[in-house]
């Protein structure tokens, strides 16, 4: 297992293209200042020396030294040693709504971003709960089980968007299904679903699926995501809108928060519904139910004692970087009779 500890460094790798472009572009100038200048058979023979892989070397080792030296800023970290430890928590399972619906804009900046928001400040403020993602639209799949790794739960949850399901619509009985199989029957582990949408559900069966979970003691809290007044969902591509999904008669399509259908969930497993569009109220809102849910003490399998690995990046960028002093722009004798990018000795 792994870790980066400082992951805001990895941004400066965009810096590599740039500076590959501007090292092609100081070529062709050079090359085109030459011409302009004489021939350029002439030039060579004036310069016999001058190597041209010798300076595509040099720029390829600065950016090799380069590379290195921001991952060792990024400073890597590998668990050497996993061990079971003792855990006080409950279960829970998070299913986000990502139906094209949840692309609205009106909840900024826009409700599925809003809905990745509210679940990962969620999990910056659980200590010791098992977390578990399941994503639906027109059907639900499973996008992380049960773990203890806030961290990777993050990253899948930011992956996740509407282009994951094929089958469109809002299937909230298929969420509640699925993420009932995520628990264990057999412990006596306390459970909690967190259920986030619109509410535009078009499947019917949500309410009897949440009275069938409640008898396996699964309590479901509901966060709807909108507005009541609505608004259209936007068609983008590259970031820009071209359009708003229509309808059949070619108008276009208002999408609304369905508050009801979710409060309904919640009612028949003894839950909660809450507003979402309020950040800081959703939060107090889950916390306080969450310190009123008894905590079931577990085992989990975790890694321990992550050594830094950075050393050996930066180890490697210094030795990339004396090794460039020792490089000539000159043609080495060795290398002339492989004659690299047609140069003659």
């Amino acid at each position: 297992m792994y870790e980066l500890e400082e992951k805001k460094y990895l941004s400066l790798l965009l810096i590599v293209p740039i500076l590959v472009l501007l090292f092609l572009f100081n070529q062709y100038w050079k090359r085109k200042k030459q011409q302009e200048f004489g021939d350029l058979e002439m030039i060579q023979k004036l310069s016999p020396e001058k190597s041209v892989f010798k300076s595509v070397l040099k720029f390829t080792v600065l950016i090799l030294a380069f590379g290195f030296l921001v991952i060792g800023l990024v400073n890597p970290k590998i668990g050497t040693k996993s061990e079971t430890v003792k855990r006080e928590g409950i279960d829970i399972v998070f299913a986000v709504d990502i139906s094209k619906s949840m692309l609205c804009e009106d909840v900024a900046p826009s409700r599925l971003e809003k809905s990745k928001q509210i679940v990962s400040q969620i999990i910056n403020q659980l200590m010791g709960d098992r977390i578990g993602i399941v994503a639906y639209a027109g059907s639900a799949f499973p996008v992380l089980p049960i773990t203890t790794d806030y961290g990777v739960a993050k990253m899948f949850l930011q992956s996740m968007n509407p282009s994951m399901v094929s089958s469109q619509g809002t299937s909230l009985d298929e969420a509640i299904k699925l993420s009932s199989t995520y628990f264990d029957d057999d412990k006596k582990t306390s459970k909690l679903l967190i259920l986030i949408s619109d509410g535009e559900d078009h499947s019917e069966g949500a309410s009897v699926a949440a009275e069938e979970v409640n008898k396996l003691g699964l309590k479901i809290i509901t966060i709807g995501i909108g507005t009541l007044k609505g608004g259209p969902i936007p068609l983008k591509e590259n970031g820009r809108v071209l359009s708003f999904k229509r309808d059949q008669n070619n108008a276009v399509v208002v999408t609304k928060l369905n508050e009801e259908s979710l409060k309904v969930i919640s009612k028949n497993t003894k839950g909660g519904y809450v507003n979402g569009n309020n950040t800081k109220e959703v939060l107090e809102y889950v916390k306080n139910a969450l310190d009123n849910i008894e905590k079931t003490e577990f085992e989990a399998l975790q890694f321990t004692d992550y050594n830094s690995q950075f050393q050996w990046f930066l180890g490697i960028a210094f030795f990339l970087l004396l090794l460039d002093v020792f490089f000539l722009e000159r043609k080495t004798k060795w290398l002339k009779q492989f004659n690299l990018f047609n140069e003659k000795a």
